[in-house]
C-alpha cells in the first residue's frame, strides 16, 4: 500500500482491538499518533472481546470505517479471524506485542503463557496501587500529615505546582505519595510544618515552577471560580518571592528539587521515580520484582 501524504490536517479510524482492557494499545496508539503533528486520530476501543458474537461487531465497525487496526488478541482463532478479514479488505493491521514478546521469549528460551488478560491478575502489585491511591487521596494537600511517615514520597511546593495529579500519578504507579502546600505567612515568610523533621524513610521532593507559569494558571483558576479583585495570589512580584524563597529553603535542607514549568506530569513522575530508586534502591529493587 503506498505511503499517505499528511501534509495537510487528516483525520483518520484508529481500531484498537483487545480482550483485555485495551489500555496498553490506547498507551502506543497515543505515543505513535503524537508523532504525526498533521494527523488526528479517531480512537475506536473494542475491550474485552472474548466471544464470536462481539468479534464479528468488531469487524462489523471496522468495515463500516475502516482505517489501522492495532490488536492484542491471545485466542489464535479470533486472532485469524481479524487478521484475515484486514487482510481480505487491504485494512493496515498489526499486533503490537509480537515483536517483543518474540524477543523475550528467544532471550528467556520459553514460550508465552497464552492467558487472557494475563497482566490484569489481581496480584500482589494490584493491590499495592490501590493502597497507595488511597494513602495519595489521604494524604493531599496537607492533609493528616501525621500518617506522612509511611510515605515513600513526600512532595512540597507553593500552590499550582502540580502536586495533586503528580501524587495521583505515582500512587497509581504503587507510590504510596503525599503532599504539603507551602503557603507564606508574614513576617517569616514560608515555613515547612514540624512533620518534615520527623520524615526519616520517605523522599522528600520540592517542586517548583517559574512565577509567569503560576501566575497564569492561578489567574485562570481566579477566573474558573468566578473570583475578582487583585492579592498576593497573582501578584507577579508576591509570586516571585515565593518561589525564590521555596527554592531557597529546598536548598538548605538538600530536598531534590524539580521544575515542572515545562513537564508533563508523566515526565516529572519519571525524574521522581529515578531519584527514590538513588534513595530506596532495595525497595525499588522489591517493587521490580513484584
Amino acid at each position: 500500500m503506498p505511503e499517505r501524504n499528511l501534509n495537510i490536517s487528516t483525520c483518520f479510524h484508529v481500531h484498537l482491538v483487545s480482550d483485555s482492557t485495551g489500555e496498553t494499545l490506547v498507551g502506543m496508539m497515543k505515543a505513535s499518533t503524537a508523532q504525526f503533528r498533521s494527523a488526528t486520530a479517531l480512537e475506536h476501543l473494542h475491550a474485552l472481546v472474548r466471544s464470536d458474537s462481539q468479534m464479528e461487531r468488531t469487524l462489523l465497525m471496522i468495515e463500516n470505517k475502516p482505517g489501522v487496526v492495532l490488536y492484542t488478541l491471545v485466542d489464535p482463532e479470533k486472532r485469524k479471524r481479524l487478521e484475515e478479514f484486514c487482510t481480505n479488505l487491504h485494512i493496515p493491521h498489526v499486533s503490537i506485542l509480537d515483536s517483543t514478546l518474540a524477543m523475550m521469549g528467544r532471550y528467556l528460551g520459553v514460550t508465552t503463557t497464552a492467558e487472557v488478560g494475563a497482566q490484569r491478575t489481581l496480584d500482589a502489585a494490584y493491590y499495592n496501587r490501590i493502597s497507595a491511591l488511597d494513602f495519595a487521596m489521604v494524604h493531599d494537600d496537607g492533609q493528616h500529615m501525621e500518617g506522612l511517615v509511611d510515605a515513600d514520597i513526600v512532595l512540597l511546593g507553593i500552590s499550582r505546582t502540580s502536586k495533586t495529579p503528580t501524587s495521583i500519578y505515582l500512587a497509581n504507579r504503587g507510590y504510596k505519595t503525599g503532599n504539603i502546600p507551602l503557603v507564606p505567612v508574614a513576617p517569616n515568610g514560608i515555613q515547612l510544618p514540624p512533620i518534615i523533621d520527623q520524615l526519616k524513610l520517605p523522599l522528600v521532593i520540592g517542586l517548583v515552577a517559574s512565577p509567569d507559569r503560576i501566575v497564569e494558571i492561578r489567574t485562570n483558576r481566579l477566573k474558573g471560580l468566578s473570583a475578582t479583585g487583585r492579592s498576593n495570589y497573582t501578584d507577579q512580584t508576591s509570586v516571585r518571592d515565593e518561589v525564590r524563597d521555596a527554592k531557597r529553603l529546598f536548598s538548605r535542607r538538600g530536598f531534590p528539587i524539580i521544575d515542572v514549568s515545562r513537564r508533563s506530569i508523566e515526565e516529572t513522575a519519571a525524574q521522581i521515580i529515578n531519584l527514590y530508586k538513588l534513595h530506596r534502591p532495595e525497595q525499588a529493587l522489591k517493587r521490580a520484582m513484584q
